[in-house]
């Protein structure tokens, strides 16, 4: 539509006929059908609203965005149609906005909602006296009467673009960071704790020797206890050991294993320490399930430390459940305890190095666990609320198919109503 059409049409508006208004309005019709596959073609998401907020038009990427059908949107409130929304505070200002959000509905993504005022100019006379025709409005008052232009706000644009990569990007740079300087910690750790640990391994060789000595009665008691201690220390050495091959940056050993094996270790490890909390652990492992490439020492792991969590999230009495499952490309393992559960403030944050809720835990838990899922292609992901316990899912690939090699000729014979 050339430029100017409106403002020729409300001057002709006394002067033409009813098929000329008929094709007026099928050019403006066309004109609105051209405009929208044009905003629909853009992967940005586009809303309008009315001065009252009402939904005036959105195209397809905001309603992907949102979850939203058109027809329905359409005349709604926005804030109301999004919940979460603080329309007030994003529309006090007389200019333009921008602001970030988080949204979790129909996918947990991240938006930049960017806020542009609609001002519409109003022309009036400054003589008192005589409206303004039709004409007067589009193209100033023929009768040479000086005309006031005033501006009113009559709605909003608002531009969604997605920045859920760019920001997960910086994150991902953040975490790499802080597991570097975690890495360095753990070394010091490790050694400050390595020392004491080989004088206790040599004193206790010392004593093993001391005992031979004893009465028989003296010498079974001892011996008990010097190997209460030794398995005391040989459990502590394999714990720093562990850890120490779970945030060094090593790559995983991948060998075909049997996760299921893998959890009933990782459960007879606790073994004592549930018996005395009065935890029971209840194992519903599938056994068809397929070998995974995965390095057994680090998945082993990284069960030690979910399993430790929800130990120590439980009172007692306390259940447990592990639940191994097969979906089309994944492996599952789910932990659900009968914890008390964690509130979405907390949630948001269990990934944080040094974050905790605990009074002597460490933070570095559930970050290690993470880490080694990813290194290992899976997914980790948790659920919980307050007073209903937590639920993690650990989701292993088993299929590594990342693209489909065409036949010779496939692409080429290929009917078009079959693509």
């Amino acid at each position: 539509m050339k430029a100017g059409f409106l403002e020729k049409l409300i001057e002709r508006l006394g002067r033409i006929g009813p098929e000329d208004v008929q094709n007026y309005f099928l050019r403006l019709a066309q004109e609105k059908g051209f405009l929208e596959t044009v905003f629909n073609a853009i992967q940005e998401g586009i809303i309008v609203t009315d001065s009252k907020a009402r939904i005036t038009y959105l195209n397809n990427a905001a309603c992907g965005i949102f979850g939203l059908e058109a027809g329905e949107a359409v005349g709604k409130r926005l804030d109301e149609r999004i919940g979460g929304l603080d329309w007030e505070s994003l529309t006090r200002s007389s200019g333009p906005v921008s602001h970030d959000m988080e949204i979790f509905y129909p996918q947990n993504r991240f938006i930049n909602f960017y806020v542009v005022p609609l001002v519409m100019e109003q022309r009036e006379p400054a003589v008192a006296g005589g409206g303004l025709s039709a004409v007067a409005l589009a193209k100033g008052d023929d009768s040479g009467q000086p005309i006031t232009a005033t501006a009113e706000e009559v709605g909003h644009v608002i531009i969604l673009r997605d920045i859920t990569e760019s920001r997960r990007t910086a994150q991902q740079t953040i975490e790499s960071e802080r597991l570097n300087a975690l890495r360095l910690l753990a070394a010091g750790v490790a050694h400050e704790i390595g020392n004491p640990l080989n004088s206790l391994h040599i004193h206790l060789q010392l004593m093993e020797r001391s005992v031979q000595k004893l009465h028989d009665d003296e010498k079974t008691e001892l011996e008990q206890s010097i190997d209460v201690a030794r398995s005391e220390v040989n459990r502590l050495d394999s714990i720093v050991t562990q850890f120490l091959k779970a945030i060094r940056p090593s790559r995983p050993q991948l060998r075909p294993e049997n996760v299921n094996t893998i959890v009933e270790e990782a459960v007879r490890f606790f073994a004592p320490e549930l018996q005395d909390r009065e935890i029971v652990v209840k194992q519903e492992l599938r056994s068809d399930l397929p070998l995974l490439q995965l390095d057994r020492d680090q998945m082993k792991q990284a069960f030690y430390n979910v399993i430790k969590n929800s130990v120590e999230a439980m009172h007692r009495p306390g259940t447990l459940r592990i639940r191994t499952d097969l979906a089309d490309t994944h492996v599952i393992v789910r932990f659900v305890d009968t914890g008390g559960g964690m509130s979405a403030e907390n949630l948001s944050r269990v990934f944080e190095p040094y974050f905790t809720t605990k009074a002597s835990g460490s933070g570095l838990g559930l970050l290690i666990v993470r880490r080694i899922v990813r290194e290992h292609g899976g997914e980790l992901s948790i659920e919980s609320s307050q007073g209903r316990g937590v639920t993690l899912t650990i989701r292993l690939p088993f299929i590594d198919k990342r693209i489909r090699m065409l036949e010779a000729g496939e692409a080429r014979d290929q009917r078009p109503e079959d693509r």
